[in-house]
């Protein structure tokens, strides 16, 4: 170990805080940097007991105290600290030792500025993540010490907000969690396992004066709400009303499947006649076709004998619902899978491969490379699949429009007309001409989507009495419950308050749950969630420095 000699200067610009320090010597090895150091004689320390200055010094000893690195190297002081008398004859202590201001803290082995280092990166990181992170940093720790750490650091002090937010979330399977969030400071202010009015009331007794509350229509946080914030103005979240009025949409679209084969265009006299029949002679000659009209043949003769699907699944070895699925089909052509056809970038070239061929070119790799010459960025393996229908005597399989799922066309339904593509107005005005029922939904979704723009909720009462009149059953259900909450529904729509603070702060809550891989408990989850937010905040509001 070489030795290095450093003045007074030197060090003050290494260790600053160091003001009543008189620095000896540093060592430099290849692994650690050591400093030796000790306080001044004769300079009075307050006791620790009583604070009361004392000069009166009993002893020394060293202190090894472990620092932020200095080069990539780790840093170490050796810093001689005395043990003084207390000159307080009522104080307990009969001895203390100084503490340098900014470098020592009573019973830690760490510097300020490094124990800030470290619950830093757990609070960011948290045990595995920040025990590797602080590896790099050549300070080693474990992740149990980076945990324990993490869970010493105080939560900053609660102030009870004007405007909170309530919001359930995803704990695991089966199990939800309560978020609270402040919506004017958008920061999180606590988080519980469980959904129950119970502990919302226990929490809202502890702070009181809450004016606005936003939530959902989940009945237990309006039951807490209302008994222990009454005055306090309850908002139904535009968001959820919203997401509920477009699972009802979904739900009548799935009622009405047989209909959104309407969006197809009618077929013209002088398009192709299909083949179908010759693509289901293609199809039996596949392995896939031979095993599915197997299957299906054995399915049918096992049921017909009056046997359940269970005990036929047991005997075949097959899923339940795959033996429904055979059971339920009229011919094995049905029971087969068809993968619906996804356009693709050789959909605009495919007259060109059909010319070709005609004319005698029956290689996909020359058609390939003269696709590519025109334009055609396709790969040579989409070019190949897309002959192969020709060398079984059959035409290309052009591209086809195919019915939207419901899904697919609730989407539509509740889409901004002025946000919808032209094909996709089209599509949906046929669907609305041939179904009367889903017309009817359109323009319910339209009016209330007019309310939420127009931050009107006077049309509310009369479009709750359409929507249970509608004769949809999904329309009639939700009018029900939101005429149970109808004051909040009205508040949601007008007011400008809302959940979209909680949303955002849920997103946090599950990126804290993936980098902890699902394994936190609730207090290591609110600790994270809750400091990781006020560290963000931290650091934002500090100016930033001009590069030099």
């Amino acid at each position: 170990m070489g030795s290095l000699q450093l003045c007074s200067v030197e060090i003050a610009s290494l260790l600053p805080q160091l003001v009543n320090v008189l620095v000896v010597s540093a060592d430099v090895s290849d692994a650690v940097v050591t400093v030796r150091a000790r306080t001044r004689s004769g300079v009075p320390a307050g006791c620790t007991g009583c604070g009361q200055l004392s000069a009166w010094c009993h002893s020394r000893y060293v202190r090894h105290l472990a620092d932020v690195t200095l080069g990539g190297r780790p840093l170490r002081i050796e810093l001689s600290v005395r043990r003084l008398y207390c000159e307080n004859p009522t104080c307990p202590k009969a001895t203390f030792a100084e503490q340098v201001p900014g470098l020592t803290v009573r019973h830690q082995r760490r510097t300020p500025q490094l124990q800030r280092l470290v619950e830093a990166v757990g609070v960011v990181l948290a045990g595995r993540g920040g025990a590797r992170m602080l590896r790099i940093l050549n300070v080693t720790l474990s992740r149990s010490t980076v945990l324990s750490h993490l869970m010493r650091v105080p939560l900053p002090p609660l102030e009870t907000p004007r405007v909170l937010g309530v919001d359930d979330f995803a704990l695991y399977a089966g199990t939800y969690g309560t978020l609270l969030a402040d919506a004017t400071t958008r920061l999180p202010l606590t988080l519980w396992e469980g959904r129950d009015a119970e502990q919302l009331n226990h929490w809202l007794r502890e702070h009181p004066g809450v004016e606005v509350a936003c939530r959902d229509g989940l009945l237990t946080y309006r039951q807490g709400i209302t008994a222990d914030a009454p005055d306090a103005v309850q908002v139904s979240d535009r968001f959820h009303l919203w997401q509920g009025l477009s699972r009802r949409v979904q739900d009548i679209a799935s009622a009405h499947r047989g209909c959104l084969a309407a969006v197809l265009p009618p077929v013209s006299e002088t398009d192709p006649a299909p083949v179908e029949e010759t693509a289901e002679n293609t199809a039996a000659d596949t392995r896939a076709g031979r095993h599915a009209r197997r299957l299906f043949e054995t399915v049918h003769a096992l049921t017909r004998t009056g046997r359940s699907h269970s005990p036929v699944a047991r005997e075949l070895g097959l899923d339940r619902r795959t033996v429904r699925k055979y059971a339920r089909a009229r011919t094995w052509q049905e029971a087969m899978r068809r993968p619906p056809r996804k356009p693709s970038t050789l959909d605009p070239y495919l007259d060109y491969p059909q010319q070709r061929w005609d004319e005698g070119q029956h290689s996909a790799k020359i058609l390939h490379g003269e696709l590519r010459t025109k334009g055609c960025l396709g790969h040579y393996q989409r070019v190949k699949m897309a002959v192969a229908p020709l060398r079984r005597g059959l035409p290309l399989d052009e591209p086809r429009e195919r019915p939207p799922s419901p899904r697919e066309a609730a989407r539509w339904i509740t889409t901004h007309p002025g946000r919808r593509s032209p094909h996709i107005n089209d599509r949906l005005a046929r669907l609305l001409d041939h179904c009367p029922e889903l017309r009817h939904t359109h323009d319910l979704v339209r009016r209330f989507a007019s309310m939420l723009d127009n931050h009107d909720a006077t049309p509310l009462p009369r479009w709750l009495d359409d929507l249970a009149n509608s004769g949809l059953a999904p329309l009639a259900g939700l009018a029900g419950a939101l005429r149970e909450d109808r004051h909040a529904v009205a508040q949601g729509i007008t007011t400008p308050y809302n959940s979209g603070v909680n949303e955002g702060r849920i997103t946090d809550v599950k990126l804290q749950k993936r980098l902890m891989a699902g394994r936190a408990g609730i207090p290591l989850l609110r600790h994270r969630v809750v400091l990781i937010a006020h560290l963000r905040r931290h650091y934002a509001d500090r100016p930033t420095v001009p590069p030099r």
